[in-house]
């Protein structure tokens, strides 16, 4: 069997072997990187304990199991979970999307061509928007009747199921950012990101299993301690207070950051990764809004403070209770609207998601909920704030987040800041809703276990790294330095990754940042730039 001509039966081979052995040779070519090193397989010591037969990486590591019965929990376990995801009394949410998906795919393959991760791999089958799509659609006509009951006899099989089919199919699940630019081609309206989120939710919500630094450290963390981080009210005044000294190192200017202001216009919402790893992001936001006398709070209440819900990644429940969160401090200190501050999922969550979720007054139209991106757009274009776009006297280039831009169609008003403050800035092919995913995209960005940071550096943020080289192949130069616009935290990883991983900084000084960094250090009443160019990242 040759490593392109995988089948859907194949997912059901018993054997550790695994089905996609990945090579640098068989990877999409990015120009400008030269030889890359090869691609490490698992040590034996994680191989003895966990599965890593889908292509020898793994996201989730499902320890292999030890008997007959922990094989037989897996398979029911997931059937259970399969069958809830098309009940309308426990999955109203999404039903209505996943039927269709499932009804009317035509496996026309136009959407092949649209998805990062299949191009990158070299156009590996594994990869295909749907490939577990069509895993997911043939299994539950098997082993479901048209109206929703389990069948008792297994006859006419198309796909085996066995403990490995479901390892395998968790796993697949998480070689997908559901950025949905297959979506946006689909003649027929498919949504193959859904159902790759749909999988995950079946597997964490019906099953508790899920990877650890999005859920067991990620949620439940956060509605433990208050921040997927483990950032306690506490220290995230401390942090604030950092932040402060922080600002009049850089400007000279003592701003006061509100907390908990009762009755502010207000509140913005944060991901609290900018707090630990990108500081000055939530200062330049202090900086600007103090500038153009934003009426503006911050809350220190537990959940309050951090915008992160990665329950939007494959689990309703837990996105449902931390969304409720959010909203009740915002209603409880009678702000009149929430602006998310530079993150993708946290807009698309609380400006779309949780519409659909809570009725009556923490509706959008009783509690409105908007992007930081228009705001931005507002000030700049009032004139309320002197800028000079000579400041920013640097190439510059605008990664568009999947969730903020191509899911919420916010296309407009970053582009038209970034024009106005920036005097050498270039778009990158494609662009705006037809942008390709950062690679770091529903929640890979902080996954780091076993050895998916390599597949995810190699393989999802790999077109993402083609397309910075192509935007400044007329500078790439490293006497000029060159900023790629990020204004989402998860994207801000990804550009860390790749930036690290494929030297762009070493050799080209490309580095990267948030747009309200931008805005700022195109102010002329600050005596010295905001902007330290530079790049920290772990390689």
């Amino acid at each position: 069997m040759g490593k392109k001509d995988i089948t859907f039966n194949d997912m059901a081979q018993l054997n550790d072997e695994p089905l996609l052995s990945l090579r640098v040779e068989e990877l999409m070519r990015v120009p400008d990187l030269g030889v890359e090193p090869p691609i490490q397989p698992p040590p034996e010591k994680w191989r003895a304990n966990y599965d890593f037969s889908l292509d020898g990486h793994a996201a989730v590591g499902v320890p292999k199991p030890k008997n007959e019965e922990e094989k037989a929990r897996l398979v029911r376990g997931f059937l259970s979970g399969l069958g809830k995801l098309f009940d309308p009394q426990n999955n109203w949410t999404f039903l209505k999307i996943l039927k269709l998906t499932t009804d009317y795919c035509m496996r026309c393959q136009t959407c092949s061509e649209a998805c990062h991760v299949f191009e990158a791999s070299g156009q590996q089958e594994i990869y295909r928007p749907t490939f577990r799509s069509e895993i997911l659609r043939r299994l539950y006509k098997r082993f479901y009747t048209p109206g929703g009951r389990l069948l008792k006899s297994f006859v006419g099989a198309n796909v085996d199921l066995n403990y490995k089919t479901v390892i395998r199919l968790l796993e697949s699940a998480y070689r997908c950012n559901i950025c949905r630019r297959c979506v946006q081609v689909c003649p027929m309206g498919i949504d193959n990101a859904l159902i790759t989120r749909e999988l995950r939710k079946l597997f964490h919500q019906e099953m508790g299993i899920g990877p650890v630094p999005v859920f067991q450290k990620g949620t439940r963390n956060q509605l433990k301690t208050g921040s997927s981080t483990g950032m306690i009210p506490a220290g995230f005044k401390e942090t604030i207070e950092f932040i402060e000294d922080d600002i009049g190192d850089r400007t000279g200017k003592k701003i006061k950051i509100p907390l908990d202001k009762k009755g502010a216009d207000i509140l913005l919402l944060h991901n609290a990764g900018e707090y630990l790893s990108w500081p000055e992001n939530p200062g330049a936001f202090a900086v600007l809004f103090d500038a153009a006398g934003i009426n503006y709070t911050l809350s220190s209440e537990h959940i309050g403070y951090d915008g992160v819900n990665y329950g939007l990644f494959g689990d309703d429940v837990e996105a449902a209770r931390i969304a409720l969160k959010h909203l009740m401090v915002a209603k409880q200190l009678g702000v009149r609207k929430v602006v998310v501050g530079e993150c993708g999922h946290a807009t698309k969550c609380y400006c779309v998601i949780t519409d659909r979720i809570f009725p009556g007054d923490l509706s959008m139209s009783e509690l409105p909920r908007e992007s930081c991106l228009p705001l931005f757009w507002e000030i700049v274009k009032s004139g309320v704030v002197k800028l000079d776009p000579s400041r920013n006297n640097f190439p510059t280039t605008l990664h568009d987040s999947c969730n903020i831009v191509r899911l919420m169609g916010i296309v407009k008003p970053q582009r038209n800041v970034t024009r106005a403050i920036s005097s050498k800035f270039r778009e990158m092919t494609p662009n705006g809703a037809h942008n390709y995913c950062c690679g770091g995209g529903s929640g890979f960005a902080i996954m780091n276990d076993f050895n998916f940071a390599q597949w995810r550096k190699k393989v999802s943020e790999r077109v993402k790294a083609k397309q910075i080289l192509e935007a400044f192949k007329d500078c790439l130069d490293p006497g000029t330095e060159k900023y790629v616009i990020a204004a989402c935290s998860n994207c801000k990883g990804a550009m860390r990754d790749i930036i690290g991983h494929y030297k762009l900084w070493d050799k080209y000084r490309i580095t990267y940042g948030g747009l309200v960094e931008l805005i700022v250090n195109a102010m002329v009443d600050l005596p010295k730039p905001f902007l330290e160019m530079e790049f920290i990242g772990s390689e």
